[in-house]
């Protein structure tokens, strides 16, 4: 086989692995979510099927022709890879929230095509060594352009196919062109092994593999192609798709991922549908009319559906709002589904927040809102100390930090956020039904709101809006209190945030 191709086929097979394996966080990431634990689970698995493939190869490549069984490695293994769309499709939406199901969506979906194209390499390293004197040459060399291969997968993959286009597209296309590919080998291995009258590369074993492989790419293909994933849109960072309320007309449901992130009443943007977020409003109507300002200015953290921007904006004209939402695709889904007509004064940045808030002057928020979500945790990063003393620098002396936090029973996470909170903030409250803030077993997980704030926390105004909407939360502001609900929870730093361990999910 000629050097280049051979390096190409390296190059191409190694690429195709890690293609696959950044490609496989966004097509769990609607049935698990996007936690360290999903890319944990990925990124273990594609290493278990890269070290078994590279075994088998090189035990088969000692076995049999290598040049036989090579075009058959190609073809499986792209017809495999796209086999996987489908089926996570089928098996995704049985997923729970147990520890191991992420990693069994990973393996049964790409351990087979990483195996196999795992293969390719150790072949090809037998069919090069013809002269033992240049083993250590043939095999360096190429395991180097294997590893540039990779590189080259993450890379583009990473930074310009995720944003580019949807996931199900990609995958075909890889999987179609590795098919393509193994056929064009096998035709080019056989003209060259007769003219060469040597035998054949091709038996009928390998034709029967082969066709099997094609026939399950186009298969799969049909199958990846007609059968819908839950993605309405797919950003670089959600599956996303809105829902009509069907209780009410004009109501919109955002969901990303797993999760109902937010809701939108197209005729009525001052209406609050979820309990956190109308915490949020009432906290909002309570700061504003602290000093008779109609016009607080407001710093976002996360934008989604825009209903909190939305509904500062309309009821206080005045006001400013500074929204930091990490997907610009979401920005535009706003706009185009859920009614998102900002005034001159709403500032949309598109970005991290974490450094999106280094932008945002000292002093000059009289409220920061904290929404923002990767699955059901709150992105690590924005729950450190360190991010909390970025959020104490952008507030007036008397501001308020408001985040919504998720969690269930034992509350390992939520107690560790109040924990943290509570080192940069003089007082600190909590806002939720009474049960989601109980540890036992006779707790219910989900929304709680963390207030803090460097001058006391508005608790007897907001007691009365909660009373006066008919809310059955519970404002827990005694220290007290809030000292035995922390206990021993660790204080996260950017050193040491082990959110997704903390936090208990369940669905």
């Amino acid at each position: 086989m000629p050097s280049p191709l051979a390096s190409t086929l390296v190059f191409v097979t190694s690429g195709a692995v890690l293609v696959l394996e950044i490609l496989a966080g966004r097509l769990l990431a609607p049935y698990v979510g996007v936690t360290l634990e999903t890319f944990t689970a990925i990124i273990g698995v594609v290493l278990a099927a890269i070290a078994v493939g590279t075994w088998l190869g090189g035990v088969i490549a000692d076995r049999v022709p290598p040049a036989r069984v090579l075009p058959p490695v190609l073809v499986l293994g792209g017809a495999s890879a796209i086999a996987a769309v489908p089926l996570i499709r089928a098996l995704g939406p049985a997923a729970t929230s147990a520890p191991g199901t992420a990693v069994v969506l990973a393996t049964i979906a790409f351990f087979v095509p990483a195996a196999i194209l795992s293969a390719a390499s150790p072949l090809v390293v037998k069919i090069q060594l013809d002269d033992l004197d240049r083993t250590g040459h043939v095999v360096g060399r190429l395991s180097a352009i294997g590893t540039a291969g990779a590189l080259v997968g993450v890379f583009v993959t990473g930074f310009v196919l995720v944003a580019a286009f949807p996931t199900t597209p990609v995958v075909i296309a890889v999987g179609g062109a590795l098919v393509v590919g193994g056929v064009s080998l096998a035709w080019y291995l056989r003209e060259r092994g007769t003219a060469a009258r040597i035998p054949a590369t091709n038996g009928p074993g390998t034709r029967g593999l082969m066709l099997g492989g094609v026939l399950l790419a186009v298969g799969s293909t049909g199958a990846a192609t007609f059968w819908s994933g839950p993605c309405e849109v797919e950003t670089a960072y959600f599956c996303a798709r809105v829902e009509v309320d069907p209780e009410r007309p004009s109501g919109r449901v955002l969901w990303l991922d797993t999760l109902r992130h937010s809701y939108v009443d197209l005729d009525d943007p001052t209406h609050l549908e979820f309990g956190y977020v109308a915490t949020f409003g009432d906290l909002v109507d309570e700061v504003a009319g602290r000093d008779g300002d109609p016009g607080p200015d407001v710093v976002h953290i996360g934008g989604g559906g825009f209903t909190m921007p939305t509904y500062v904006d309309t009821v206080y004209p005045g006001s400013s709002n500074v929204v930091l939402e990490l997907d610009p695709e979401l920005v535009e889904l706003a706009r185009r589904d859920l009614g998102l007509d900002p005034s001159d004064r709403m500032m949309i940045r598109t970005g991290d927040a974490r450094t999106g808030l280094l932008d945002v002057d000292d002093a000059s928020a009289d409220v920061v809102l904290g929404d923002a979500f990767g699955g059901l945790a709150v992105p690590w990063h924005l729950t450190t100390r360190e991010f909390t003393e970025e959020i104490a620098r952008t507030l007036r002396p008397d501001g308020v930090y408001a985040i919504n936090v998720i969690d269930q029973p034992p509350l390992d996470f939520l107690r560790a956020e109040v924990a943290t909170v509570r080192e940069v903030f003089a007082h600190v409250a909590l806002v939720a039904p009474p049960e989601r803030l109980r540890t036992g077993a006779d707790g219910a997980g989900g929304n709680v709101v963390v207030l803090a704030s460097d001058a006391p926390l508005p608790v007897d105004g907001l007691r009365e809006r909660l009373d006066a909407r008919g809310a059955t939360d519970t404002l827990v502001s005694d220290p007290a209190a809030i000292d035995a609900f922390t206990g021993d929870a660790p204080v996260l730093t950017d050193e040491f945030a082990p959110v997704d361990q903390l936090l208990t999910t369940g669905r």
